[in-house]
């Protein structure tokens, strides 16, 4: 009997978590079957596995507990995976040798599934003199490139292409640039940016004084510091980047700032991390431990509580001893602090079953005090694995129980510290949870409001018809089944109807008792004034807040779910909204007919061919599938790469003009070439740019620019006049909208960063 709460629940166990071999042959028959391949799994690091594999059973049953994507999909698989999600790297030396090696470092984390963080700060600026070859630097921004190019070409572990953190200081002379990178819609596609913002920095701005542009101790330029802000602030407003990273603040409360000193996060920024430092992610369902929700005794079972982050304690610890790692490097640096980061989803459902207004004081300090209990569990449960297993090898008990995190701890987690040590140097952290969130029933996301309440998801079946399904939100189909059609609560709100210092407030809230960082989008309204904007930022940072993030809406940005009314009490369900999803390929037809293409590559003595078939709906044509060919064998396997990547997405339906702008964005580090006049950056470039040629000629997109015309098969899901959000480039629907920092499709759970 199925345990999903939701057919998109299991639809999205069975395309990102279910084990199959490799021909698509299911081996976990039901989400049961993985909850034991899990189990089993991390328990068999344990001195009694059989007893343990039980007790880890119990806690992933009926999704109480939720390890993050890597750990359901690849633990007990013996897939070449690794099971953290995360990575931030090795430090970026100075040196084209030490760059480069950097690079390779990077791939190979990326090539077995781990996003990648990065501090560029190291590198010195433009124009800097290279003593030795009587040459001038090319700056941090050019090496970036290098790397967006790397990132492009490496499918993660599950078909996602990796996700990028990239961090630059506040006081680097290149800073300016930094900010405005990503204002070009080509350039550092697969990165996310952040400053690191210091204290003093933050002191200049309020004091309105003037600022240091500084690299090895040579000032460059100076500046005022609220003009830089300004700037931070501007692109941000208008780009949704960078966010901010306030550096010192992390590193003052690192309960290891004895050892080690943090620079970079990891892609979503809920994880500051060392150099070849590793994120190790699992969440606490809150959704599933409310008592008698919507009754008068609603609140959350606090032995039940504590119970399951003991155990899921003790499963993420295994997890460093089960998992895989690309570097060794990795291995030393996880295996010598042991750090973990437990988090929590269904926040914002959990305070709706309490009758508590997402947002309000009361919710913050509902939720201060639920942080503080798993805190207060997770640091006693790995006080006990270390007397049991041994603290983790890098434990200095004088400097650990000095940290700030420590001072304000109770007093009996610091005594059973200092009597047995612990096990895991860093505990907590909130990371994105949206896939796992539709997995666990359609919770809401990590400690974000409810996104929406319910919408109308229209899926396409392989013979052309299509059947609907409403996904509602879980605590809300927990209120319908209770109460019927009885009108929602007051409190019921959601990201479009929350004030953003509300957002603030509850982020500010969580933090309180989380050792490492947040994942979180503060949602703005796209009217928001640019002075009441910048109010947000300085809000995060009055309120104790690690960093920043936020998202406006804007014509650069794309427009997210708009709702039918914009008044502060919650709107009713929408049942018109509408979701195209193909849940099968479209069939290929007998006969289709097509076009041939010819490229000829410079200094490459064959061409490259280049066939596009299409198939017909409701009188328009699609492009169904690409066949790429070359007599030049060096192409070979690459070409057949792409003829599979790209038919695949095309005969998925939706918006596959993203296929275009991915292809035409890459450029070749050695260079490219001119063809009939125009440069072109790479070969495959040159392919995309084949495609939209074709995709033109066909009626598909306009001749200016990738939009689709009018398509029934790529209608954006519309509440009012407002399209939900830009296409997913997994499944090509318009699902997409920036929730924990991170572009997530409500539709099948890709995100960039999870």
């Amino acid at each position: 009997m199925s345990r999903f709460a939701a057919p998109i629940a299991e639809q999205i166990w069975d395309m990102k978590y279910r084990f199959k071999e490799a021909d698509g042959t299911p081996l976990d028959h039901g989400v049961e079957d993985t909850w034991k391949r899990i189990a089993g799994a991390l328990a068999s690091v344990e001195k009694q596995p059989d007893m343990w594999a039980g007790k880890f059973y119990n806690a992933l049953e009926d999704f109480k507990f939720l390890p993050a994507g890597r750990i359901i999909a690849g633990a007990g698989t013996d897939r070449s995976v690794t099971l953290f999600n995360c990575f931030v790297m090795g430090t970026v030396p100075d040196t084209m040798g030490g760059i480069f090696d950097m690079l390779k470092e990077a791939a190979l984390t990326m090539q077995q599934g781990g996003g990648i963080g990065y501090d560029f700060s190291t590198l010195r600026p433009k124009g800097a003199a290279v003593k030795g070859v009587a040459a001038d630097a090319s700056g941090p921004l050019s090496f970036m490139d290098v790397w967006d190019a790397m990132c492009r070409t490496i499918m993660s572990a599950g078909s996602r292409r990796g996700a990028m953190m990239a961090t630059m200081r506040c006081d680097h002379p290149d800073i300016d640039q930094f900010i405005e990178a990503k204002q070009d819609g080509a350039r550092l596609r697969m990165f996310n940016l952040s400053v690191l913002i210091t204290d003093d920095f933050m002191d200049a701005v309020k004091s309105d004084t003037a600022w240091d542009l500084v690299f090895d101790g040579t000032v460059y330029k100076t500046v005022k510091a609220l003009d830089l802000w300004n700037k931070i602030m501007q692109a941000t407003y208008d780009y949704a980047e960078p966010g901010v990273i306030f550096i010192d603040r992390i590193n003052k409360k690192n309960n290891l700032h004895y050892c080690e000193t943090i620079a970079a996060t990891n892609p979503c920024g809920e994880q500051p991390l060392p150099p070849y430092g590793a994120c190790l992610l699992g969440s606490i369902n809150l959704a599933r431990l409310v008592k008698d929700p919507f009754g008068d005794g609603a609140d959350l079972d606090a032995a039940a509580l504590d119970d399951l982050v003991r155990t899921a304690v003790r499963m993420m610890d295994n997890v460093v001893d089960a998992s895989r790692f690309p570097l060794d490097a990795q291995a030393q640096e996880a295996r010598a602090k042991r750090r973990i980061g437990l988090g929590v989803t269904g926040l914002a459902d959990a305070l709706l079953m309490v009758g508590q207004r997402y947002g309000s004081e009361q919710a913050a300090a509902r939720t201060e005090a639920w942080m503080k209990q798993i805190a207060r569990a997770a640091y006693l449960a790995s006080s006990d694995l270390a007397a049991e297993k041994g603290a983790f090898p890098l434990f200095d008990k004088d400097a650990f129980l000095a940290s700030e995190t420590m001072l304000d701890m109770d007093a009996d987690v610091r005594d059973a510290i200092a009597k047995n040590g612990i096990r895991n140097a860093l505990l907590t952290s909130i990371a994105p949870t949206g896939t796992i969130s539709l997995y666990a029933g359609n919770v809401s996301s990590g400690i974000e409001p409810v996104f929406a309440y319910s919408y109308i998801r229209k899926v396409l079946q392989k013979d052309g018809s299509r059947t609907e399904e409403q996904v509602s939100d879980y605590a809300v189909e927990m209120w319908r089944e209770k109460f019927g059609d009885k009108a929602l609560p007051d409190y019921f709100v959601n990201a479009q109807t929350l004030a953003p210092l509300d957002h603030v407030r509850m982020q500010a809230a969580a933090q309180k008792w989380i050792d490492s960082s947040i994942s979180k989008t503060i949602n703005c309204p796209e009217d928001i004034s640019f002075d009441d904007f910048k109010q947000v930022y300085m809000a995060a940072w009055d309120q104790g807040c690690k960093g920043c993030t936020t998202y406006r809406p804007n014509d650069v940005t794309g427009s997210v779910l708009t709702v039918s009314e914009t008044t502060d009490a919650a709107p009713e369900i929408d049942k018109g909204a509408d979701v195209v999803y193909l849940s099968e390929p479209l069939s290929r037809p007998d006969a289709l007919e097509g076009h041939t293409y010819k490229i000829k590559w410079p200094e490459s003595q064959h061409a490259i061919y280049i066939t596009i078939n299409d198939v017909i709906e409701n009188d328009k044509r699609r492009p169904f599938e690409v066949f790429i060919n070359s007599k030049n064998m060096e192409h070979y396997a690459w070409t057949l790469a792409l003829t599979r990547m790209i038919s695949a997405v095309f005969r998925r339906g939706g918006d596959v003009s993203f296929v275009v702008e991915e292809l035409k964005a890459v450029f070749d580090p050695r260079g490219g070439a001119w063809v009939q006049g125009k440069y072109i950056p790479s070969i495959l470039a040159a392919i995309g740019g084949v495609i939209e040629q074709h995709m033109v000629r066909i009626g598909f997109i306009q001749s200016e620019g990738t939009h689709l015309k009018s398509d029934p098969k790529a209608e954006a899901i519309a509440v009012g006049e407002r399209p939900r959000g830009p296409a997913c480039p997994s499944c090509g629907q318009f699902g997409m909208r920036m929730i924990e920092g991170c572009m997530t499709c409500g539709d099948c759970g890709h995100s960039k960063c999870g």
